[in-house]
């Protein structure tokens, strides 16, 4: 099989992969957890497995992160995963899957990652206009103002600038030269 461009928002991955790299983690969800995760949903990505990278990037929106990492939280990687989806293989239906995330969260970090899921979900409503949404949703969706007000009282500095940035990127999703990855190998930007 021939692997698929790198998505441009995410690190490179080195070698084979699989969900035994996060899982070797354990209970460890921070920063190594983070970076794993989205060199995990490029490896996926590359490997024509669409849906199973989105799920690898939700994982890493997912992180304990409490100041800045070398890449963006991946709000960009999300939406120009769906946006460059070629539809030669599954991808799902990232709008709802989003959708049923935020509307079930709970515990410590509950209200941090239902907004994250709320964010991902617009991203992904703006990626591609066409994925219907829960036709029975179990909460009101929020706007993009009140996804905004959530992620502004992010414990994460970056948090509200790394999604703004994913948004001003449609229609095309690729990053702005400051949000390319810096790591040796890393594609250039756009």
């Amino acid at each position: 099989m021939r692997l698929r461009p790198p998505c441009p928002w995410l690190p490179p991955a080195y070698g084979p992969m699989s969900y035994r790299d996060l899982n070797q983690l354990g209970t460890e969800r921070g920063p190594i957890f983070f970076l794993t995760a989205l060199r995990y949903g490029q490896y996926l990505w590359q490997r024509h497995e669409s849906a199973r990278a989105i799920l690898a990037l939700a994982r890493g929106l997912y992180a304990d992160l409490d100041r800045p990492e070398a890449h963006p939280l991946p709000y960009g990687a999300i939406g120009w995963i769906v946006h460059h989806h070629p539809g030669d293989t599954f991808i799902g239906n990232p709008r709802i899957s989003f959708q049923h995330q935020a509307e079930r969260y709970r515990g410590s970090r509950a209200r941090l990652r239902c907004a994250r899921s709320w964010a991902a979900w617009q991203v992904v409503r703006m990626a591609d206009p066409d994925l219907p949404g829960d036709p029975h949703p179990a909460c009101v969706e929020p706007t993009a103002e009140a996804i905004e007000e959530q992620l502004a009282n992010s414990p994460l500095a970056t948090e509200l600038n790394d999604w703004q940035r994913a948004l001003r990127s449609a229609p095309h999703w690729q990053p702005e030269p400051k949000d390319a990855p810096t790591h040796p190998g890393s594609p250039p930007a756009d």
